[in-house]
């Protein structure tokens, strides 16, 4: 087997780095680890727990690219040095190709953890994804997509298992309303650029102050439904995590600086954490 040198390893590592930025790696991550939690909570094989991780991540590459090919002229404009088709690290024929292949990958593996599951995943998650980024994303029903993508993610999972089953209304409740509190949160960080190329989505027209208001509302009513859902009384934990919550949203409400952002992104991994283990 040929070692690579240090100058191509360095080649590679320059387009694969970029490549990473513009997939949207945070929040690609972000989902694969909810559905990789969840998969351990249901109790799906080794095999099935892999395979439908990996139809969900590929899926999520896809998302991320296509976001980044659309908005390329867009992140121009606003001179965001941080978007590498913007800037020009890389070319739309290699993001576009890494896109059909992931995509590619993406159909195999989904109909690998199941015909139920793959079709709930693509037809319902990888799909509006990409019609997110086509249409949604510049109207006000921009929050739709993330509702029934992010809500049908324990479908994906459960539908995955032996036997497959549907998951409870209160699990597809909680993850459909933690997918419509990131919708908003993640609008935060490019509010000003978004507003100025044309991008008008739920959250324009509301306003950062009501996003936020909104955001944070909507993960304590997650906490609630994941808290309150499941049949039988809650766990004392269970109360003393809804309880961080609500002090957590004090601080996103009425804290300053980057306060409230941190508030509410750790009421959101206290949601995902309550809905693997609850679910489990």
């Amino acid at each position: 087997m040929t070692v690579p040198t240090r100058a191509e390893a360095t080649r590679r590592s320059a387009v694969l780095l970029p490549l990473l930025r513009a997939a949207h790696f945070g929040p690609t991550v972000a989902v694969t680890t909810i559905v990789a939690l969840l998969a351990v909570a249901l109790d799906l094989s080794a095999y099935r727990g892999l395979v439908v991780t990996a139809a969900v991540f590929t899926g999520q590459l896809t998302i991320g690219w296509g976001n980044d090919l659309l908005d390329a002229d867009r992140d121009r404009a606003v001179g965001r040095k941080d978007k590498p088709l913007a800037n020009r690290e890389l070319s739309p024929a290699v993001v576009l190709r890494c896109l059909v292949v992931a995509a590619v990958a993406c159909v195999v593996l989904s109909f690998l953890a199941g015909w139920r599951s793959g079709a709930t995943h693509l037809g319902l998650g990888v799909a509006l994804g990409h019609l997110y980024n086509l249409y949604f994303k510049a109207t006000s029903w921009s929050w739709l997509p993330y509702a029934v993508a992010f809500g049908s993610l324990p479908a994906v999972v459960s539908l995955a298992g032996s036997p497959p089953e549907w998951p409870p209304a209160w699990m597809i409740g909680t993850a459909a309303t933690l997918g419509v509190a990131a919708h908003f949160l993640n609008t935060l960080p490019d509010f000003d650029d978004d507003a100025a190329t044309g991008v008008h989505g739920l959250p324009h027209r509301i306003g950062a102050g009501g996003s936020r208001l909104l955001a944070t509302g909507l993960l304590v009513a997650a906490t609630a439904v994941a808290v309150l859902g499941p049949a039988g009384a809650p766990a004392t934990w269970a109360w003393g995590a809804l309880a961080v919550v609500v002090a957590l949203a004090a601080l996103a409400l009425f804290g300053r600086g980057r306060a409230p952002f941190y508030a509410a992104v750790a009421i959101a991994l206290v949601d995902v954490a309550l809905l693997a283990v609850v679910a489990g």
